[in-house]
């Protein structure tokens, strides 16, 4: 059976479909409500003609590569320390950024949005952020924050602002 569109069908079509790709007023929006613009404008114009959810989908797939990154970092910490105070932090870090912690929380995230559901995207994104925090700051605020001399906290504020990115952008999807 041959179906034969008009070119108006066809031309409507694109027209709706395009149209809901994000505008770079769009893009610099969301950004602006992040704690690092650049880098957030950065990440998001690596991924042109895309709508609101694809754009979660992509941040959120890097977020995920980016934990998956500190964690492997963690482990070779962990094998590398010299003493057992700096292997107690590694050891708490690996607990925030694994399955009970940021890379749980990418996984519940990716699931919130399949779903529909945006505002557990939100809450996940927030509990990406809260294992960063704690793992870096400590779980406590009375915690001192560990002289940490490593890589870590650099892969970690990535996560961080690549969370923050998904935060801002699930506030876009709620409304």
């Amino acid at each position: 059976m041959a179906y034969n569109f008009s070119p108006f069908v066809l031309v409507f079509f694109l027209f709706t479909t395009s149209s809901y790709a994000i505008s770079p007023g769009e893009i610099n929006a969301i950004c602006k409500q992040t704690r690092n613009p650049s880098f957030c404008v950065t990440l998001l114009n690596s991924k042109p003609s895309a709508n609101f959810v694809t754009l979660a989908q992509y941040t959120i797939n890097v977020a995920h590569d980016k934990v998956i990154d500190t964690i492997n970092l963690i482990n070779s910490l962990i094998k590398s320390a010299d003493n057992s105070e700096t292997k107690d932090h590694y050891t708490l870090c690996l607990v925030h950024f694994s399955f009970e912690g940021a890379l749980g929380q990418v996984l519940y995230t990716q699931e919130m949005l399949k779903k529909g559901d945006y505002e557990g995207v939100n809450v996940g994104a927030s509990g990406i952020l809260t294992n960063v925090d704690d793992c870096i700051l400590g779980d406590s605020p009375s915690d001192p924050r560990f002289p940490d001399p490593s890589m870590l906290p650099k892969y970690a504020d990535v996560v961080d602002s690549i969370a923050d990115i998904i935060l801002s952008i699930s506030r876009y999807l709620v409304h």
